[in-house]
Order: structure tokens, then C-alpha cells, then sequence
């Protein structure tokens, strides 16, 4: 399991996928699974990432980590259109190329979150 989703690059490293299995994160048909379960072309796969919650559907095996477009055709992504955006704090993000913020960015941004 945790090759297979490392493999498809749902998780960074393997051992993340590893980690996610053994807390309960991934579930194969409705149940939690250990990493070590096998996968098979069909299994349906509800698994929390980094990302948010994606829900595939097994299409292909594959153990080792390759490029992108093959990693995605190993898989069809079944999640709801409304949980594939992670859902952002609009209060604490800034703006790609905005540099560091000052001390005083900071105690604002402290302030606005009520810390």
C-alpha cells in the first residue's frame, strides 16, 4: 500500500505514506489497512494528504516512482469537486512575492488571529 501510493504520488516519501497508513488515514474499501496490505487493480482508496481528502479508484500497479503522467494514470480521482480546493485561512496568507514580513506585519497578523 505505502509503495503504491508513494508510487503514485499521493504522498512525498514513503515514508509519509507509511506514516499516514498507520494512523488510519488510508482506508481500502471502507477499512483503515496497514501498509504492508496489497493493492489491487479495483480497490476503491479514501486517503487524507497533505492536500486534503482524496478519494481513487485503482486503475494500474506500479512500485516504482516515475513521472507524473504515468503516475496519474495509475489512478482515477473520484473526489467531489468541492473538497479538491483546500480550504484557506484568507487571514494569515501573503501574497507570492511579498517578501518577509516586518515586526509589525507580524503584530498585526498576531493581532487579526486574536493571539
Amino acid at each position: 500500500m505505502d509503495k503504491w501510493l508513494w508510487a503514485a504520488r499521493l504522498f512525498k516519501t514513503r515514508s509519509l505514506a507509511s506514516h499516514a497508513c498507520a494512523a488510519g488515514h488510508v482506508k481500502c474499501n471502507g477499512q483503515s489497512v496497514k501498509a504492508s496490505r496489497t493493492v489491487r487493480v479495483g480497490d476503491r482508496l479514501d486517503v487524507v494528504t497533505p492536500g486534503g481528502r482524496r478519494i481513487v479508484d485503482v486503475l494500474a500497479l506500479h512500485d516504482r516512482r516515475g513521472p507524473a503522467p504515468l503516475a496519474r494514470s495509475l489512478y482515477d480521482d473520484q473526489t467531489p469537486p468541492e473538497m479538491r480546493e483546500p480550504v484557506r485561512d484568507p487571514l494569515g496568507f501573503r501574497d507570492r512575492g511579498a517578501g518577509r514580513p516586518t515586526k509589525r506585519d507580524r503584530r498585526a497578523l498576531r493581532e487579526l488571529r486574536g493571539r
